[in-house]
């Protein structure tokens, strides 16, 4: 037994003790039916209390632990782990998602306080002291089935980010969404969202094992050529055939993400979310450089055209520093450089050290090389050799570039100190000395003194 489903059913007993019921709601019901003997369940847990006055039950609650009030004004508070709410009423009384007015009711039934969620895969409740169920719309079977359905046809489309929902709600739990549902979402316009809201969807998709499973049904959906044009762009884009035996370039990116996603479990958060997001944006240069010359599909330079539509989709999204990470620079390194570590494998006796070094400034070599092998491998049914990847970050690694560029050892001190005046040459020295560095000429510091003495 988990600590919260102890907590939830400690709360649960009091709220029983004073004449309610509290009902366990949303994403821990539904994961613990999807994978009844499994751990991976939600982590929090929400549970809805009915037959408990707003102030009786803040008293209870405050006998219980330490009361954060997130929502008071229609009772919602957080325990921990643990949202406690009453169940709520809502009404539509403007656009966008926060155009509801919100109302706490503990007389509402049980039906009536499922009714406002979204898929009766969420609309499921649980009595953690009876191990009783209620389903009101067919959950359950819905579950059976692996189908995602609205609850209430005619107030789903009052909340538009629904349709995002659905998405990372297919690709997480790979469930289908069934037809009328998906007419419904067709239909809602999605100009309402603020970009952290969409960006909050977005994420969860981008973690699901198959992400390209929620990235299809974006472009069933429309939500693709609504909200994210750069890559509407790629669908119907042509490759040559004997290099991409998978089809067009949308279907190329949707094997890339998903070869992506098995390659960042052991990374943080923000590296996981770089790579990802790499994986999303590498080729979006080759809508506007594609042509067919000397019988072949090319994509000359679409790497770093590529840039420009990915800072405009990166721009959407709103994603730039995340925990003090650079994602955004990554991202559109990935971009413009996921071809290096292949061109080099061709060349590799022509490629130094300096070459690695200076592009460790402009990207991450270790993520790059996973981003590139994802690349490589995302063409099936085409099987193509892609030990170029592990060479190139074999060879990173061996001289320490996969940590990023060398710190410089020559500063502006060390110029001053020979005498040089302050000045643009101090910098034009610094500049010089690095170059070296990068190249293995200057190994350490009496090394770069000795060259900047020679430039003063």
């Amino acid at each position: 037994m988990t600590a919260p489903l102890e907590h939830a059913r400690a709360i649960a007993t009091a709220v029983r003790d004073a004449g309610g019921r509290a009902l366990i709601v949303g994403g821990w019901v539904r994961d613990r039916l999807i994978r009844p003997s499994s751990d991976d369940v939600a982590k929090n847990i929400d549970l809805e209390v009915f037959g408990v006055a707003p102030d009786r039950l803040r008293a209870l609650l405050d006998a219980q632990g330490k009361v954060e009030a997130v929502g008071e004004s229609f009772q919602v508070y957080k325990l921990g782990d643990l949202d406690v709410s009453l169940p709520r009423r809502d009404s539509k009384a403007g656009r966008g998602h926060r155009g509801f007015v919100v109302v706490g009711d503990p007389d509402m039934s049980i039906e009536d306080a499922a009714r406002r969620r979204d898929f009766t895969v969420n609309a499921i409740s649980w009595d953690p002291l009876a191990d009783e169920y209620f389903d009101p719309f067919g959950g359950r079977a819905d579950i059976e089935r692996r189908l995602l359905r609205a609850v209430d046809p005619a107030t789903f489309p009052d909340d538009s980010l629904r349709v995002l929902r659905a998405v990372q709600f297919a690709a997480r739990l790979e469930f289908d969404l069934d037809e009328p549902t998906r007419t419904l979402c067709r239909g809602i316009a999605l100009d309402d969202l603020p970009a952290e809201r969409i960006w909050g969807e977005v994420e969860k998709l981008l973690f699901a094992r198959r992400p390209s499973i929620g990235f299809a049904l974006a472009m069933d959906l429309r939500i693709v050529a609504k909200l994210w044009p750069e890559l509407q762009a790629l669908s119907g884009c042509p490759q040559e055939p004997e290099w991409h035996p998978e089809g067009d370039v949308w279907g190329h990116t949707l094997q890339v993400i998903d070869q992506a996603r098995t390659r960042i479990d052991d990374l943080p958060r923000p590296q996981q979310i770089a790579i990802m997001l790499g994986a999303v944006c590498h080729d979006l240069g080759k809508p506007a450089t594609t042509a067919f010359s000397d019988g072949r599909i090319r994509s000359i330079d679409h790497e770093e055209q590529g840039v420009a539509p990915a800072t405009l989709l990166l721009d959407r999204l709103n994603v730039h520093t995340i925990d003090g990470y650079d994602v955004r620079k990554q991202v559109l390194g990935f971009t413009a450089q996921h071809l290096k570590p292949g061109m080099w494998f061709k060349v590799r006796d022509e490629v130094g050290d300096g070459a690695f070094r200076r592009l460790a400034a402009k990207v991450d070599l270790e993520l790059l090389a996973r981003l590139a092998k994802s690349d490589c491998l995302g063409r099936e049914p085409g099987r193509f050799n892609c030990d170029a990847m592990d060479w190139f970050l074999d060879r990173a690694r061996s001289i320490g570039a996969d940590k990023g560029p060398p710190a410089p050892l020559l500063l502006g001190r060390h110029v001053l100190a020979l005498g040089l005046k302050p000045g643009p040459r101090v910098g034009e020295i610094v500049k010089a000395v690095y170059e070296l560095q990068l190249d293995g000429r200057v190994t350490n510091l009496d090394e770069a003194i000795e060259q900047a003495t020679r430039m003063v």
